[in-house]
């Protein structure tokens, strides 16, 4: 019974005891690895319809808190929301609902520079017609200006801000 004994005491003491501390490592592994995937992924995020802008040199409009809404009119002169392509009939229906969820009523218009002008002017007309009044056009900056020179006449550095 003695060494019956002794054996339980001995199990007793070699039982583990609850850690104190919790590792850490593991967690701070998985956040690095996150954050890498994240800041990879963020500029893909921020893709658009590609279209070749004209340029002008116009300056930039002052930016709102929410994304701003576009309709850019395509090389072909097709429609798009945003990234979506839109049918040309179903535009304005569309555009209605979106606008009615955001705070700001302004539209930027986005054209490829190969567009005639009467494709840019009928969409603005229709967009206008349909209670947009506050439509942006969206341009590249650098293009030239009536004194003829590549940059504003107001800026005489050349950066074309």
């Amino acid at each position: 019974m003695g060494a019956e004994a002794g054996n339980r005491r001995g199990r007793r003491r070699g039982r583990a005891q609850p850690m104190a501390e919790i590792n850490i490592t593991p967690f701070v592994d998985v956040m690095l690895v996150l954050l890498i995937i994240f800041m990879v992924a963020a500029p893909l995020m921020t893709v658009g319809v590609p279209v070749d802008l004209p340029k002008t040199a116009a300056s930039a409009l002052p930016s709102d808190e929410e994304e701003p809404l576009t309709v850019t009119i395509k090389a072909d002169g097709s429609l798009a929301i945003q990234t979506t392509d839109t049918a040309e009939d179903e535009l304005i229906t569309k555009l209605q609902a979106i606008a009615a969820e955001r705070t700001s009523d302004r539209i930027f218009l986005r054209a490829d520079g190969t567009n005639a002008w009467n494709r840019v002017a009928e969409v603005m007309g229709a967009l206008n017609a349909a209670g947009f009044t506050n439509i942006g056009l969206v341009t590249d900056i650098g293009g030239t200006t009536l004194t003829g020179s590549g940059v504003a006449a107001s800026d005489p550095t050349g950066s074309g801000n």
